[in-house]
């Protein structure tokens, strides 16, 4: 096997996933993140417990962190991004933006995405009224244990509103995907609160509900049943305020009528944004991109993980949006694609 690393861009959930993956197939890997810490949206961002296993974002994000960083044939650079990257499969030259060389024979991408930015959908009180959040900041607020409060004033909310497609299937904002994982968030961040603030009404405003695979009855039924959270089909017109209370106003679009409800919180179940930096991304990598912004992928049947170009791979969120479960299983399968092409220059060397 040859001894140059592969070089992994991201060290969130896929990127750690393939830093492992290759690591205990003894290859090197150097493992480049532009942040000071490791763990990618989960950690950054400081989710609470995941879906579908329940667990805190830092105890099992945290876990393959400090797998990955106790493993010697893994080198972690933290702060630094690429800055160049040139040469073909086998004979890659990354130059970082601390001028660090590295010499990698394949590379994937696992730069994950941007949370969509509230203030884009201003007519739904987001930057205008301090009670309207985002689910990002809910998650942090129960990660920290203090939790779900009203940042104005501190209290308890007693009518909580969740306002799903912040960011999603929208095309005034050209935002037409649907981000994959909000409706499933939601309902189980519904049910968090509802469990710490049993007194606390929460209320879930969509257009359709997604929770799709096996999360139909972990999420969507149980909610309901057990948590009573209340599900209204609905077109949100804006929220705005009486001077007390936040009003959600809109249009019931199962009765057709009109629907003014007041609330001490409302939520944005935001969407996934492309990384920010995929443009960059693209030219230094010279890897081409999807129509929305993501990393395009090659044909999945025929090249499993690849990109537009030979020897770089991609794998997550980076790709489109993506539950944190399958993110890492791609991240697994970037992996065996690196290895194969660091097996087949081998191959190609000694015949």
């Amino acid at each position: 096997m040859t001894a140059l690393p592969v070089l992994i861009v991201g060290a969130g959930p896929a990127g750690l996933a393939a830093a492992h993956a290759l690591a205990s197939a003894g290859q090197p890997v150097q493992l480049v993140e532009k942040e000071k810490v490791l763990g990618g949206a989960p950690i950054l961002s400081g989710y609470a417990k995941l879906v579908p296993s329940g667990e805190w974002a830092k105890d099992a994000i945290g876990g393959m962190v400090r797998r990955v960083e106790e493993n010697p044939l893994i080198v972690t650079r933290r702060g630094v991004s690429v800055a160049s990257f040139d040469g073909g499969p086998g004979a890659f030259k990354a130059t970082l933006s601390d001028g660090t060389k590295v010499n990698a024979a394949a590379a994937i991408l696992a730069t994950g995405f941007t949370h969509f930015d509230s203030v884009n959908k201003p007519e739904w009180g987001f930057g205008t009224y301090p009670d309207v959040v985002t689910t990002t900041q809910v998650e942090q607020m129960l990660s920290s244990g203090k939790g779900v409060r009203c940042p104005s004033d501190g209290r308890e909310p007693e009518r909580v509103a969740i306002l799903l497609c912040v960011g999603s299937r929208d095309r005034q904002i050209g935002r037409t995907w649907c981000s994959k994982v909000c409706c499933t968030v939601s309902a189980n961040l519904a049910m968090e609160i509802r469990e710490t603030l049993p007194n606390c009404n929460v209320y879930i405003y969509y257009m359709d509900i997604r929770t799709f695979g096996l999360y139909e009855d972990k999420y969507y039924w149980e909610s309901q049943e057990e948590f009573k959270v209340k599900y209204i089909k609905a077109r949100i017109a804006e929220v705005t305020s009486d001077g007390k209370r936040l009003i959600v106003k809109g249009e019931d679009t199962l009765v057709k009528r009109p629907i003014t409800i007041p609330f001490d919180m409302v939520v944005h179940a935001i969407g996934m944004d492309p990384n920010v930096d995929n443009m960059k991304l693209s030219a230094i990598f010279d890897v081409k991109l999807h129509p929305h912004g993501y990393i395009e992928r090659a044909s999945t049947y025929a090249a499993m993980s690849g990109t537009s170009r030979p020897g770089v791979f991609v794998a997550g969120a980076a790709t489109g949006p993506e539950t944190i479960d399958d993110s890492i299983a791609q991240g697994q399968a970037a992996a065996m694609a690196a290895l194969a092409c660091c097996h087949e220059l081998v191959g190609e060397e000694a015949a």
